[in-house]
């Protein structure tokens, strides 16, 4: 893991650290600030690895003061990468040039893909600051299946484009939650093969695009039982809906984690019952097992007992 934050520096020599010493000789690019902004300078910087030893990303999180980027020739011959870059803007929106074009707006909620030795220019279009999370894949050979990655410009994703949801589903699991995942390594390989999809560099019907495909949708579709796991009406059908699959493939999906839709949806709404039943004292059982999405009272104590071996009234009384 490596941490940085400017917060240990003096005012005066915040700025011309994070430029130099960060910025130039550890990201590899080109920092500006017009000098009266620089001593209100403030950024904070965070890397943690993810995958395996078959294949590893960094993880970055970026928070920092408005400042405008690039990534020049020069910079890419002292600091070169061979790495495909995913990125996501949390906060603070604009614009980022490849130098082939006038630029692309790029808003908050954004994926913004490219070749880590490529040039590129990124202008903020507020100054209040920005939040930025990446992933970085130093790519081998057997990722690409022939595809080319060298020549992906900096440019965001179209949200509604093919292969991006599942690939934002992706992105999100390996940065948030890279604990959770079973085999994270080979997880990092599909995000790579995910990108490639959306940007039309790779074939869909590939066996290694289709299984990179399955990973994203069930990430998806983890996050969309995550967000509507107390309504009721959440079903297979209504994930099928909103992913655009088929009712079968929604099911499919959750074949290799051993646990289907079901009981995956099940384990969720336990889960956040068994909370409740600690954290809101006030509500009662019957109340809490209806607001997590059971349909009924039953149901519910025979689930709960099921699942850890004791009533709901145990557990509270075990909480209190």
């Amino acid at each position: 893991m490596l941490h940085f934050t400017t917060d240990d520096l003096r005012p005066q020599d915040r700025f011309d650290h994070w430029c130099e010493v960060r910025g130039r000789h550890l990201f590899g690019v080109t920092i500006e600030l017009p000098r009266e902004r620089r001593t209100a300078f403030e950024g904070h910087f965070l890397s943690t690895p993810v995958g395996d030893a078959n294949a590893c990303a960094s993880v970055s999180e970026l928070r920092a003061s408005s400042y405008r980027v690039s990534r020049t020739r020069a910079d890419i011959a002292r600091v070169a990468g061979q790495s495909l870059c995913i990125g996501l803007q949390v906060r603070g929106p604009g614009w980022v040039s490849s130098g082939r074009d006038e630029g692309r707006l790029v808003r908050e909620g954004d994926l913004v893909v490219h070749h880590a030795d490529l040039p590129f220019e990124a202008t903020p279009m507020r100054g209040d600051g920005f939040d930025f999370r990446s992933l970085r894949i130093p790519l081998a050979p057997g990722m690409l299946l022939g595809a080319r990655a060298d020549d992906l410009f900096a440019a965001p994703l179209t949200r509604t484009a093919a292969f991006a949801r599942p690939l934002m589903a992706l992105f999100r699991a390996l940065t948030t939650r890279p604990g959770e995942l079973a085999n994270a390594g080979a997880e990092v390989v599909h995000a790579v093969r995910l990108t490639l999809l959306a940007r039309g560099r790779l074939a869909p019907g590939l066996p290694e695009s289709r299984a990179a495909l399955r990973s994203g949708l069930l990430h998806a579709a983890r996050e969309i039982l995550q967000r509507d796991l107390r309504l009721p009406e959440l079903s297979p059908s209504s994930v099928a809906r909103e992913l655009g699959i088929s009712l079968r493939q929604v099911h499919v999906l959750f074949e290799p984690t051993g646990r289907s839709f079901a009981r995956t949806l099940t384990a969720l709404r336990l889960a956040d019952a068994s909370r409740l039943l600690g954290a809101a004292p006030g509500r009662s059982i019957t109340d809490i097992a209806y607001l997590c999405g059971f349909d009924s009272l039953a149901t519910f104590y025979r689930a709960f007992r099921a699942a850890y071996a004791m009533t709901p009234r145990d557990a509270r009384a075990l909480a209190d």
